[in-house]
């Protein structure tokens, strides 16, 4: 799936360099480093204010926290993502409500996110009718809550719809035109996941920038990747800026004073110094995962997988610059199509196998399934395959014969 040693062999002076440099200050904790890399990110990403800290997950919740989500706030959310989407909101103190996605992308779909807003808006319209007219057309807000014996007066009290956390899944930018729209009309905090998205854009604007904030990952998979754990949040305001600064640092505006109850949450510096290092390149990379995708779309379809209707090829919406972290494709018989990889030793994965409305830990939601029926229905198709950009013509050839193999010489 991965081979960053390539990667390493490409940059092993730069990096070995940057370390030293590090290990020469003595300084391995936030400083300038990390400080230089903030500055660096915001400017790359085209935001006014970029907080370092030590992995996605706590840039999430930086973000969430900062943006004044807390008890008694709902944040509208993709099931079909990481985990953290979701339990980084659980972390603020607040509650995920799941909407389905596209069936294309499998981004958030806008409309089950409009869905999901006004549901409990007409539910406090309703709350002298009997339960049964509180549930929406829409299976994955209200109807969950009144199976669960809410009234709609309570489903009302239960809590305020605070902000929207869109995924820009895989590399791809959510529909950031609706959803800002959305946003605006409902008066709700908009807050960008691209934990996979540095240099991916919507029309001309990069992720990370379309926001009140957002939340980067640079865990080792991602496309710009630190040699440990690592994240960083953007915003475009100052106040916002400083309060993640805080948050992130125990809750402390200097040392020994704390003002508020915050984390430990920094970034090191060796990470700082080898992810500015990476950052030089990262366009470069971006260009050639992207040049890897035509590759497997070009001989996916060459060999017959797609007019087979056995392989659907990963959609690219007009409006997005896709920088495919992951190459994903639907599959037939997914399972199957994974062991005969595996058995020829080429790696796939699949992001994602469980929706997140259906994990245990969400059960206390009263999601079932069929309630986001696209979001199930990805999860037992989506099969990625291998994506760096390193990667060589010959190791995608082997690939998508291996796959051709499995449909045509077994039979579709």
């Amino acid at each position: 799936m991965l081979d960053l040693k390539r990667q390493y062999e490409g940059i092993r002076a730069e990096v070995l360099a940057a370390i030293e440099r590090v290990c020469h200050s003595q300084h391995f904790v936030l400083g300038p480093e990390v400080e230089a890399f903030e500055e660096e990110v915001a400017a790359f990403v085209g935001a006014g204010e970029a907080v370092a800290c030590a992995s996605g997950t706590d840039a999430l919740w930086l973000a969430l926290a900062a943006a004044g989500v807390g008890p008694g706030d709902k944040v509208i959310t993709t099931p079909f993502s990481f985990f953290a989407s979701a339990s980084s909101i659980v972390r603020a103190g607040g509650e995920p409500v799941f909407a389905d996605v596209d069936p294309k992308t499998l981004n958030l779909n806008p409309e089950a996110a409009r869905q999901a807003i006004i549901a409990p808006l007409h539910a406090r319209g309703r709350s002298a009718k009997p339960k049964r007219e509180a549930a929406s057309n829409y299976s994955g807000s209200s109807r969950n809550r009144a199976r669960r014996g809410k009234s709609a007066k309570q489903d009302s009290t239960a809590g305020r719809i605070k902000a929207i956390l869109p995924v820009h899944l895989y590399g791809q930018c959510a529909d950031m035109d609706a959803l800002r729209e959305m946003a605006a009309e409902h008066n709700l905090v908009l807050i960008e996941d691209a934990a996979q998205a540095i240099g991916a854009r919507w029309h001309a604007e990069k992720g990370g920038s379309m926001g009140v904030a957002a939340a980067f990952s640079f865990y080792p998979t991602k496309n710009l990747s630190a040699y440990g754990d690592a994240g960083l949040v953007t915003t475009n305001d100052g106040a916002m800026a400083e309060h993640m600064r805080r948050l992130r640092n125990h809750g402390s505006p200097e040392r020994y004073l704390h003002t508020e109850f915050g984390w430990n949450a920094r970034m090191d510096a060796i990470q700082a110094a080898v992810l500015r290092v990476k950052l030089q390149h990262i366009t470069e990379w971006n260009n050639r995962r992207r040049q890897h995708a035509e590759t497997y779309d070009r001989l996916l379809q060459d060999a017959g997988l797609v007019s087979q209707k056995v392989v659907r090829l990963p959609h690219r919406s007009a409006s997005a610059f896709h920088i495919f972290h992951q190459y994903v494709i639907r599959a037939k018989r997914r399972d199957g199509l994974r062991q005969f990889l595996a058995e020829k030793r080429i790696g796939s994965e699949v992001y994602y196998p469980i929706p997140l409305h259906l994990q245990p830990v969400f059960s206390h939601l009263g999601y079932k399934k069929g309630d986001l029926p696209e979001s199930e229905r990805a999860a037992k198709e989506v099969l990625a395959l291998p994506m760096f950009p390193e990667l060589t013509e010959d190791e995608q050839i082997r690939v998508v014969d291996a796959i051709a193999d499995f449909y045509f010489r077994r039979g579709l």
